[in-house]
């Protein structure tokens, strides 16, 4: 459907919620990869057997090596990869009223605390 392969679909967790990484595991097909980047301190409960069964796989990273760090920046510095759209930038000082909208998801994008 729609030109995509019914199999080894590469599928990347980002919200960093229960419900997010539960439904990113529900969408696992036969040789599918689950990559789980967001992340929760909410318990999640998933059926690890689908991973044989559908001979597929889940990885999870935490961030970046440090030797990799110039490279990434080159990539942004570059244009290659764009952070505008996927960041807001706000005082340190209004961090309570930051947190509090990320709570209630009236922020979308990340928020970036300057100085």
């Amino acid at each position: 459907q729609r030109g995509l392969r019914a199999t080894e679909w590469k599928l990347f967790e980002c919200s960093g919620t229960a419900a997010g990484q539960t439904t990113a595991f529900g969408l696992l097909v036969h040789g599918a990869t689950l990559a789980v980047v967001g992340f929760t301190m909410d318990k999640v409960e998933i059926r690890l057997s689908n991973l044989m069964a559908f001979d597929a796989r889940a990885i999870g990273n935490w961030g970046c090596p440090p030797e990799l760090y110039p490279g990434a920046l080159d990539l942004v510095l570059d244009g290659k990869v764009r952070l505008a759209p996927f960041v807001e930038t706000h005082p340190l000082s209004d961090i309570n009223r930051v947190f509090d909208a990320v709570h209630r998801r009236e922020i979308t994008r990340r928020a970036v605390m300057v100085p």
